[in-house]
């Protein structure tokens, strides 16, 4: 006879409680770093409401923190209001935040600046804009990534290159008419300024030979142009002749030259840093921008190859933390591809964003750098 064999198992053994940790939703939200940072860059990208309060505050706000469980977010404070919360009263969310309130106060000031015939003094400006000297210097190189006298020399220096494309008067009125107090002064800086000299900039580029060179690399077509200050454009694309054809539009009355023996070596260098990132590219650069797209070019030149860095990181390297459209809209004026890695910098929640010559050439370009 079967016997049916039973097993007596403790009731204590039994029961086996498995602890489940349970993370609240606005924990998995990247908005919720920026509210425990209190970070002054979000506030005005949304606001936040707290369920036990029933009020809404902006990112920075200086309140005690609130339980993630209690959080929610919303798009701004209209729809915080209409579902139902309250604005704070310590952070005022429904007004403008101090970081806008600077970015209005400094856009006057910069309209100031493009109106004036020459640089306003520093003083003055302040005075127009209702803060001291001291404060304005810093809010305005905050707000801009420049300071009030080097964005008062780009804007002469726009003036400048329009007044000699215009090709009406001298080259001295022309001068004379951006604001300059001298043409000593002017001629100083016209290389920098303009790339070439002034009687050859009027002239579309006449009589600066620039050599290029088109080829093919694992990327598409490439083109590789050299003046005699440096490398002045490396483009990627599909269509090598549409990449000849901009080259042309940016330089209309250049001498055109195509690569020798020794220019073609120079390309290969370029296509080999394209293919194996680990090699490394070291070229004189002909980079031709504004004091503050330079500054955010060698901010970019200084990333690593196999790493990347935020628009918020950028902007942060240079001493400006609040002008990051501006340093996107540096990055889109790029046009030295690869030795100017613009290619590196991506959003600041880590996906790619947009590239001048495709955002699936810069995946491209990254997953080489990471494999390096």
């Amino acid at each position: 006879m079967a016997h049916a064999l039973h097993q007596t198992i403790p009731a204590a053994e039994a029961r086996t409680e498995t602890k489940v940790e349970t993370v609240a939703p606005a924990e998995r939200d990247p908005r919720w770093q920026a509210v425990i940072a209190r970070d002054r860059a979000f506030d005005g990208q949304f606001v936040y409401s707290v369920r036990t309060t029933g009020v809404y505050c902006r990112p920075s706000c200086p309140a005690r923190q609130a339980k993630p469980e209690n959080v929610a977010f919303h798009a701004g404070p209209a729809e915080a209001e209409a579902a139902g919360f309250r604005a704070c009263r310590r952070c005022t969310p429904n007004a403008a935040s101090l970081a806008e309130q600077h970015a209005e106060t400094i856009a006057r000031a910069c309209r100031a600046i493009e109106a004036a015939d020459t640089p306003p003094a520093l003083a003055k400006l302040a005075r127009t804009v209702g803060m001291s000297p001291y404060y304005f210097h810093r809010v305005f190189k905050a707000v801009t990534g420049v300071t009030p006298k080097a964005y008062a020399a780009a804007q002469r220096g726009a003036r400048a290159r329009t007044q000699l494309a215009s090709g009406d008067g001298s080259v001295t009125e022309a001068i004379y008419d951006s604001g300059f107090n001298s043409s000593g002064r002017f001629y100083a800086t016209s290389n920098a300024m303009l790339g070439m000299t002034p009687t050859a900039y009027r002239a579309g580029g006449a009589d600066t030979d620039i050599r290029f060179a088109l080829a093919q690399c694992s990327l598409g077509a490439i083109l590789v142009a050299q003046s005699a200050k440096g490398i002045c454009a490396i483009a990627l694309g599909d269509d090598p002749d549409q990449l000849a054809r901009e080259l042309q539009d940016r330089f209309p009355k250049a001498n055109l030259i195509g690569g020798d023996a020794e220019f073609e070596q120079l390309v290969a260098k370029v296509i080999g840093f394209v293919e194996a990132p680990a090699l490394g590219l070291d070229l004189p650069l002909d980079v031709r921008g504004t004091a503050f797209q330079q500054r955010v070019w060698q901010a970019l030149r200084a990333i690593p190859a196999g790493e990347t860095a935020s628009y918020r990181d950028i902007a942060t390297r240079i001493g400006a933390p609040h002008a990051m459209r501006a340093v996107a809209g540096a990055c889109a004026a790029n046009t030295i591809a690869v030795a100017i890695p613009c290619h590196r910098v991506v959003r600041n929640d880590g996906a790619l964003s947009g590239y001048r010559w495709g955002v699936q050439r810069k995946q491209a370009l990254l997953e080489k750098e990471a494999q390096a």
